[in-house]
């Protein structure tokens, strides 16, 4: 084992990577409660059935996304990165794929399980560094950042922070509410806990703050602690479905969008989180990543996996750096994460104290993190601010990831063609701008 994971070349040994493994655990563990309330969509009131996953379903699909996802990174391309169901993602599957276009869920799994097909053909022929270079750096970091804004915008929504306004569509909540002034509590607790640098903030203050709640009265006692493993036959293979059944659904421009989509963010989020945690651990060799087809490959086998047990898009974590700071430096990490996500299974019960408001301080701060990347676009030249502001902003504001790419991805060729610099625009984009064209004209 020890030779395999290349230890001594490394300067590692089993401790540091067990521990580095189990740090990166924690600090992404809170995907395992956020991911089944998201998807289940359980705040928003009065929807249908036939619109929710199962949330005990969608808990066995994340952790067995993020254990096969985190072990196939760890055993293939032997990089201490884990993986699991993106937030980001799930918020675009759940609030604008299923709630807003009104894509049933099942072919909704299936347009992830697409984007993970395409990724792994990508991958293999090497065309990814293609499609790389043509998306101009400037928009990869804007939708990054409107990401961000757009899951802060869902946390400040669940905590009841923000309300619907008739007269000018959103304003200030009730503060005096009790789950608002919980998910308030759990938003400082969490800001102090990830200020003073403490591994796993974020999955410690939802405990805490869970645990505030009961003591309080607005959360309900568990019963037990430990559990069956909650039944994945309601989503398990529920993406093949359309596939067989359904197949009208599939191909229309609404779902190449939804596709695309899927497709654009997972692969440059992966390549970021690629290239960042490498260079953390000094991996990187001539500014190469050494075995990026590899785990560019177990990132998408993660999805196809991912989609089959039914969860949206499994990605790579930028949370992986935490362990890298502990001290991984080898996929053997990725293993001993995988395995920690395996144990989660037992406790499926804390699920039910696990309310709205505890989650929202986690997609508050999440998105904090995700836009950092607003300081790295170069906002003094107009062509490339207009496409960037505006695909940041409409993510938000229409409450769609994919309207707010669609809007960037259009408005690009026009200011670069303006300013007499189409002939750096590569034809891929122009492609694009084709395609989101008509989602405008079509489905819009």
């Amino acid at each position: 084992m020890k030779n395999y994971f290349q230890f001594e070349k490394l300067g590692t040994n089993y401790r540091r990577e067990f521990i580095g493994g189990l740090t990166t655990f924690l600090s992404m563990a809170y995907i395992l409660i956020v991911n089944p309330l998201t998807l289940s969509l359980e705040s928003i009131p009065n929807l249908p059935d036939s619109m929710r996953m199962d949330s005990g379903a969608v808990f066995v699909a994340t952790a067995l996304a993020a254990a096969i996802g985190s072990l196939i990174m760890g055993l293939i391309a032997k990089y201490p990165i884990a993986l699991a169901p993106g937030v980001g993602l799930n918020a675009f599957f759940a609030y604008t794929v299923i709630l807003t276009m009104e894509i049933p869920w099942q072919t909704a799994l299936t347009g992830v399980l697409f984007s993970g097909i395409i990724f792994i053909l990508l991958t293999l022929t090497g065309l990814r560094e293609q499609i790389i270079n043509s998306i101009p750096v400037e928009l990869k970091l804007a939708v990054g950042a409107g990401i961000g804004l757009f899951i802060t915008f869902i946390g400040f929504q669940n905590a009841g922070i923000i309300i619907n306004d008739d007269a000018v569509l959103v304003g200030l909540g009730d503060l005096t509410n009790g789950n608002t002034l919980l998910a308030i509590f759990g938003i400082f607790i969490t800001v102090i806990l990830m200020t003073k640098g403490v591994k796993g903030g974020i999955f410690f203050g939802m405990v805490i703050t869970a645990v505030l709640g009961m003591m309080v009265g607005l959360i309900d006692i568990p019963s037990k602690v430990i559990g069956a493993v909650p039944s994945l036959e309601p989503t398990f293979g529920a993406a093949l479905d359309p596939i067989f059944n359904n197949t009208s659904d599939l191909f229309t421009i609404q779902m190449l969008v939804v596709v695309l989509t899927f497709l654009f963010v997972d692969f440059f989020d992966t390549a970021g989180t690629l290239v960042a945690v490498a260079n953390q651990a000094n991996l990187m060799k001539d500014n190469k990543l050494p075995r990026a087809g590899r785990a560019l490959f177990a990132d998408s086998c993660a999805t196809v996996v991912g989609a089959i047990l039914g969860t949206s898009t499994t990605t790579s974590y930028i949370e992986s750096s935490a362990g890298v700071a502990a001290g991984a430096r080898t996929g053997f990490a990725s293993v001993v994460t995988a395995g920690f996500f395996l144990l989660a299974l037992l406790f499926s019960p804390l699920l039910e104290v696990i309310t709205a408001p505890v989650t929202a301080p986690a997609l508050i701060i999440v998105g904090v993190l995700m836009v950092s990347a607003l300081g790295k676009i170069d906002w003094e030249k107009f062509e490339i601010a207009v496409p960037a502001f505006l695909t940041i902003i409409a993510m938000p504001l229409t409450y769609s990831i994919a309207t707010g790419i669609a809007i960037g991805f259009v408005f690009y060729p026009i200011t670069m063609i303006m300013k007499g610099r189409g002939k750096e625009i590569h034809p891929i984009m122009y492609l694009l701008f084709v395609i989101f064209t008509l989602y405008f004209i079509f489905l819009v």
